[in-house]
């Protein structure tokens, strides 16, 4: 076994110590097992920085052909932006989010190895810089927006209930925070997904000659950016808070994880592999 698989092992076993300590810190509202579920994340993350980095070292004239190196960047990136949203409102609820869906995507990042990319060389800056680096960082925002969106749903349902508060809900930080990371991730997110999908197009035509070919991943990420688009325009010109961004987001969330997991193994496409 090569060094780079143990830390491929080692990883698995952060991500699943750190999801299982928060699920079990959320029910017994054990603070310290949330923090220890934060140490678990931390070490994982950085262990997966360096796998990435190892990735890049060993492997640099083919890591950026294949599925493997993508999936497990954008599991990162989940890690990447709850450890801002902690810094932010210092909670560790949002890993709740952020590191069964980190591990997942890690996981499937090793099946994912067959998958094949296809990239120009003149464009591998702005698909690497633009494309990837803003369009995974806008779908882990658009995780933690949906996230929220389910936690609000919940406690909102119990406060009008006035039904009592068991296990994870009696830690559960209050309806304004999770309105707030909702808000501030859809800011944030669709920015950034409109300048990764800007980008992609543009490799589209450096590597197919043409921008849209009615490819299944094109038609579904056009979808996807035409509801970020209206999500992003009723929340900050018309106003919307509570429930309708809740759910909004969490049907965009859901249609980009069909995209990302489903269309990409199971859909024939011209393009091997695209977010």
């Amino acid at each position: 076994m090569t060094l780079f698989e143990v830390f491929q092992y080692v990883i698995i076993a952060c991500y699943l110590a750190g999801t299982g300590l928060f699920f079990a810190g959320s029910l017994k509202n054990s603070s310290s097992m949330g923090r220890l579920g934060n140490m678990a994340a931390i070490g994982g993350f950085a262990l997966h920085t360096l796998d990435l980095l190892l990735a890049v070292f060993l492997y640099r004239g083919t890591v950026l052909d294949g599925g493997y190196f993508y999936f497990s960047l954008l599991g990162w990136s989940f890690i990447l932006v709850y450890f801002g949203l902690w810094w932010k409102v210092r909670s560790t609820f949002f890993a709740l989010t952020a590191s069964p869906l980190a591990l997942l995507l890690f996981i499937i990042s090793l099946a994912a190895q067959s998958l094949k990319v296809t990239l120009p060389a003149h464009l591998a800056g702005l698909f690497i810089g633009l494309h990837i680096g803003t369009i995974f960082v806008s779908i882990a925002l658009m995780a933690m927006a949906a996230g929220a969106g389910v936690a609000f749903l919940y406690l909102n349902n119990k406060i009008k209930t006035k039904a009592n508060l068991t296990g994870m809900g009696k830690d559960m930080p209050s309806l304004n925070t999770f309105d707030n990371v909702n808000h501030w991730s859809i800011l944030i997110g669709f920015p950034l997904y409109t300048l990764g999908l800007a980008a992609g197009f543009l490799w589209a035509r450096g590597a197919f000659s043409k921008m849209f070919s009615w490819d299944p991943k094109e038609i579904v990420t056009l979808v996807v950016w035409f509801l970020f688009a209206f999500l992003f325009h009723q929340r900050l010109v018309v106003g919307w808070r509570g429930k309708k961004p809740a759910i909004l987001v969490i049907i965009v969330f859901m249609i980009t994880m069909i995209s990302l997991w489903g269309i990409n193994f199971f859909v024939p496409t011209h393009h091997s592999f695209k977010v």
